[in-house]
């Protein structure tokens, strides 16, 4: 069964989650605090981190981007009391691949375990080489978009969905699977930030007039190269 590091500080909640996965067959590895939860990643190399976000020491946004340096592919699913959209989109940014705002079920815990999990050969297959995309060069498992001696760093959802219009292209990449795949599922908060990577990566390929994302209404989205 996969490997969960789960990170929290609040302790009797912690023992609950790590209870309740263990009795479903999960190996659980436990940290109390983000810097012993960076230290254990390091050692155990987890199939997922299941990461608080108010943490000591080292909070659970400050972790995901330390972890995003040394794995672009491990899913991390925050547990969170923020819900203010401005944290949630933050915590995407970041590397967070979903969120599970407290209190939650832990149906529900393991049921979007799960989903992260059966994702995770789509996210970890890469190409050989960067990728073409008009003159830009796309190197998908470092994150890095270049043009000439311009080097663009992206956040790990701002790739995954770059590879995914790359692997479409010039096709239409559905707007519900994507959502469905890298959001969790296709709700209207979620639809809306997938507007704001979409205006953010056409930002990022704007120096090339040759490439463009345009919409195709009520269907989704289509690279043009």
């Amino acid at each position: 069964m996969p490997t969960i590091l789960l990170i929290e500080d609040e302790p009797s909640l912690a023992l609950i989650v790590k209870d309740s996965l263990e009795s479903r067959g999960f190996t659980v590895q436990f940290a109390a605090d983000g810097e012993a939860g960076l230290h254990l990643f390091r050692q155990q190399c987890p199939d997922i981190v299941v990461a608080d976000v108010m943490m000591p020491k080292l909070d659970g946004f400050s972790l995901a981007e330390q972890i995003r340096r040394e794995s672009v592919t491990v899913p991390i699913l925050f547990l969170t009391a923020r819900s203010q959209p401005a944290d949630v989109v933050r915590g995407f940014e970041l590397g967070g691949n979903d969120y599970l705002k407290k209190p939650f079920s832990m149906d529900e815990l393991i049921v979007r375990i799960k989903a992260l999990l059966m994702r995770l050969p789509v996210a970890a297959s890469a190409p050989y080489g960067p990728l073409a995309i008009g003159r830009y060069q796309f190197d998908h498992p470092k994150q890095k978009l270049r043009l000439g001696l311009l080097e663009e760093n992206l956040t790990n959802r701002e790739a995954e969905l770059l590879k995914r219009l790359y692997d479409q292209r010039n096709q239409v990449l559905e707007r519900t699977a994507v959502l469905r795949e890298l959001w969790g599922d296709d709700s209207f908060f979620n639809g809306r930030s997938l507007d704001v990577f979409i205006t953010r990566l056409r930002r990022c390929l704007k120096d090339d007039p040759q490439v463009q994302i345009v919409n195709i209404r009520g269907i989704g989205y289509k690279l043009i190269v």
